[in-house]
């Protein structure tokens, strides 16, 4: 990369010391006219083609004479430009011509191609030959400073920067007048050239700028606050946009679009879709730049319901989400595990003849690699190819990762030789890949070949690579090589870490080696490696095993302690270890305590749950139908329901409310009548809380004869000497079909305790 010099430097050459005799004169000989007026007159016949009979005649000083006497002439010009332009005799001579006749023209596009040519193809490497060049043709082809502008442009697109600065000065000191136009190519060539450097030669340069007159305009503040957000110093970014406001000079979509961008990057959505907000009351419209970066920022922080609202509101202004738009939302849905939504995306994208990109193939490979469906990583796989994009090393390290943990090594080794012959490298993380296929396999000197082929490849080991292979010798009950493994590693510098040591941990507990476990465990904590759930887990189902309850359990007590919160097998694990020991009543408490904290149980748990309905009270079981009901497992409440019946006794009325209630928030509207006439059967009263739920869910399914029967049953329940008026105007509303006026009577009349049963019940806190 090019290293910029300080930017104010000594000029040590004038313009009389950089030849300018190396161009021809200007001034054409009676052969030269007889010839460019032939040339001409084709020209003006509007098809440059029967020129090419020309071609082989036409020399540097014809072209040049061309050009000088047809100036002003701009479809004829631009016609010979076009044809001439790449023909051995247009050399730079007619180059320099042209770019001012171009430039004169305002043909900027065409003149900066010229430019850019003549920059990588003259002579010197300081654009001290281009300027002179460019200043001998400045008054016969009646050009402008324009052209001084456009040359510093072409070398700052180069990055050629020190020729830019070279021209620049050169420029100012021969008297041109450069405009706002340079400074905005050059700080943007140098903020280009300094993405991972120093910020002080943009600032100095900006700065010189100012102090010289030259007004920045929305395009410098735009390059300045790009730069600064590019660095991640939003805060200096958000500086230049209030100064860039004071100054009178408005932001662009551009200029919102980069600190929304911004803060999208840094995690601070919400601050970005305030800024979105606030172009619009500036009468700003949103691009679909905007929006893809909000949308981006979204899915990096894991929030992809919101995106389905920005799509939305996108959509509403008019704008098409493109390909960038899907690739990122696919990319999204992808890691969020939503497998299925990235692939509605997927296929709406192809209908929409969008292309997806090889990040967003991948994604979708990986996808499809995680839920064990190889057979559609490799249709995706075998789709990208079709569509002429390439896989990149990523995209093959996926799919050998799927194969190798399905078991499909054959396969895995395909794709390892495709993936060397397409000219990449594996990683450590493909290599790590095949190493853990081999040991689920129990392939272990497989394993180790992989481990052997992958240093002499010059990729280390690392600590995954060393786990995976311990945790395979330890399923292989091979502890003494596991063992062996660990010390290698040490040896190599690869600190053992959580896995390391749980993997150990198990092997030896595997083997009731539980004194050498606890060792280890303590080694683990000394050496400051935290355990993690599955250490203190296999620890534990090892203290239960022993009959060391107190131990598990203080263990259980101590992973809490720690933060780390016990999971379905942990309280298992548990659980059993109490059930063996016939500490029932304690392993009943761990069941309720894991049902009502956050964790997630199995169908296993749920079953040991209601099965213990046998051996508890009412109180007890009620309570379990209401923690079922509140996580919506409502077939799991109606087990205990059942069992409850199966007892040849009653439930109690707070069961059939709690069922009531659920079954209505949950749509079974059949199952909750049942319960409800079954309850009155019984000569329960309903509470009032669940009687309004089943109202207002059978009034939104129009199910108005199995409404009406509620309604007057409810009524008929209220005590007549103080709620006749507000029956009354129940009654009056639901036969207008007001049933938001119906509703709310009801439930002052709960508050005014004008029904029987409006006090508190077990299901006072369910949502």
């Amino acid at each position: 990369m090019l290293l910029v010099k300080p930017y104010r430097r000594a000029l040590h050459c004038s313009t009389r010391q950089l030849q300018p005799k190396t161009l021809d004169s200007p001034f054409p000989s009676p052969s030269d006219i007889i010839f460019v007026n032939r040339a001409v007159s084709i020209l003006k016949g509007h098809d440059p083609i029967p020129l090419n009979s020309l071609s082989s005649q036409f020399t540097p000083q014809y072209a040049s004479s061309l050009l000088f006497q047809s100036q002003f002439d701009k479809p004829l010009v631009l016609r010979f430009i076009n044809w001439a332009r790449h023909r051995q005799f247009f050399n730079l001579q007619c180059k320099f011509i042209s770019i001012h006749i171009l430039t004169r023209f305002k043909l900027y596009k065409t003149a900066q191609s010229l430019a850019e040519d003549v920059a990588v193809k003259s002579p010197d490497d300081k654009g001290e030959f281009v300027f002179s060049c460019l200043k001998d043709t400045y008054h016969s082809c009646k050009s402008s400073s324009a052209v001084f502008d456009l040359m510093v442009k072409s070398y700052s697109h180069l990055k050629m920067i020190d020729n830019a600065m070279n021209i620049f000065e050169l420029a100012k000191s021969n008297g041109f007048m450069l405009t706002v136009l340079s400074y905005n190519s050059i700080l943007d060539a140098l903020i280009r050239v300094s993405c991972n450097g120093s910020f002080e030669l943009v600032q100095k340069f900006y700065d010189d700028m100012v102090n010289s007159g030259v007004s920045p305009n929305v395009y410098t503040y735009n390059i300045m606050i790009r730069g600064l957000c590019g660095k991640g110093d939003l805060k200096k970014g958000l500086a230049f946009l209030n100064e860039m406001e004071k100054c009178g000079c408005l932001p662009s979509v551009v200029t919102y679009n980069t600190i929304i961008g911004a803060y999208c990057k840094i995690g601070k959505v919400d601050e970005a879709v305030e800024f979105l907000k606030l172009m619009q009351v500036r009468n700003l419209e949103p691009s679909v730049v905007t929006y893809n970066a909000i949308i981006n920022g979204l899915c990096r922080e894991g929030r992809m319901k919101e995106t389905s609202e920005v799509l939305e509101d996108m959509r509403g202004k008019g704008l098409v989400p493109d390909e960038v738009t899907y690739n990122t939302l696919v990319n999204g849905y992808c890691r969020e595990g939503n497998f299925h939504q990235a692939l509605v995306l997927h296929s709406e994208m192809l209908r929409n003849g969008l292309s997806p990109d090889v990040v967003t193939y991948t994604s979708l490979i990986n996808s499809m690699c995680k839920t064990g469906n190889l057979h559609r990583a490799m249709e995706f796989f075998d789709q990208l190819r079709a569509r002429g994009l390439y896989p990149n090393e990523r995209t093959y390290t996926t799919l050998i990762v799927g194969f190798s943990q399905q078991g499909f090594m054959n396969e895995a080794y395909k794709l390892l030789n495709e993936m060397i012959s397409s000219g990449f490298s594996p990683s450590i993380v493909t290599y790590n890949a095949l190493v853990n296929g081999h040991c689920a396999l129990g392939r272990m000197e497989d394993a180790l070949s992989v481990i052997q082929e992958m240093e002499r490849r010059g990729v280390v080991p690392d600590v995954v690579t060393y786990s995976t292979m311990i945790s395979g010798f330890c399923r292989n009950h091979n502890l003494e090589r596991a063992f062996c493994a660990k010390q290698q590693m040490v040896e190599k510098g690869v600190s053992p870490d959580v896995i390391t040591y749980s993997s150990l941990i198990q092997g030896l507990c595997e083997q009731q080696s539980l004194t050498e476990a606890r060792e280890l465990f303590q080694e683990m904590l000394r050496v400051g490696i935290q355990p993690d759930k599955f250490t203190y887990t296999t620890l534990i189902g090892a203290y239960c095993l022993e009959g060391d309850i107190k131990g598990a359990l203080n263990l259980h007590n101590e992973m809490i302690n720690k933060g780390f919160f016990p999971d379905v097998v942990t309280y298992s694990v548990l659980i059993n270890g109490l059930n063996k020991q016939a500490r029932t009543r304690e392993a009943k408490q761990l069941l309720f305590k894991l049902l009502y904290e956050q964790s997630v149980p199995s169908s296993v748990t749920y079953d040991m749950l209601i099965e213990s309905c046998n051996d508890l009270d009412f109180k007890s079981a009620t309570d379990l139908i209401k923690g079922f009901c509140m996580k919506g497992l409502l077939d799991e409440a109606d087990r205990v329901f059942e069992l409850m019946l199966q007892k040849d006794k009653k439930p109690s009325e707070a069961a059939y409310n709690l069922l009531i209630h659920g079954h209505s928030r949950g749509g079974n509207l059949h199952r909750a009548l049942h319960l409800y006439r079954e309850m009155v059967s019984f000569g329960f009263v309903p509470h009032t809380v669940s009687l309004i739920v089943l109202m207002k869910e059978l009034f939104k399914e129009g199910m108005s004869e199995e409404l009406n029967q509620v309604i007057q049953s409810t009524l008929g329940s209220c005590k007549l000497a103080d709620g006749e008026l507000a029956k009354g105007i129940v009654d009056v509303n639901y036969k207008e079909g007001n049933m938001d006026a119906v509703f709310n009577v009801l439930t002052d009349m709960a508050k005014d305790g004008l029904f029987p049963n409006s006090g508190k019940t077990a299901f006072s806190h369910m949502p």
